[in-house]
């Protein structure tokens, strides 16, 4: 099963194609922007707790069979900061 490539930033909401470099995500897929994963999160995920790595890009050719995700996921009251461990 692919990996969804989330269409945006679940705290700010930017948009973050599936060619992007800025985005991160966990284990769980949650996605954030490179800007709130690193000064906001610390690079830890708000929901799970676990690393913030860059998501990889799907090249191009695979996304007419696996399509990225067009959900968009957002937390209503924005991300806290995650205190560093």
């Amino acid at each position: 099963m692919a990996l969804d490539l989330r269409p945006n930033c679940e705290c700010c909401d930017r948009d973050l194609p599936p060619d992007s470099l800025d985005a991160m995500m966990c284990s769980f897929e949650c996605t954030y922007c490179r800007d709130c994963a690193t000064s906001v999160l610390n690079g830890t995920c708000p929901n799970c707790s676990g690393e913030l790595v860059r998501r990889p890009v799907r090249p191009a050719s695979k996304l007419v069979n696996n399509p990225a995700s067009t959900k968009r996921v957002l937390k209503a009251e924005g991300c806290a900061p995650v205190k560093a461990a």
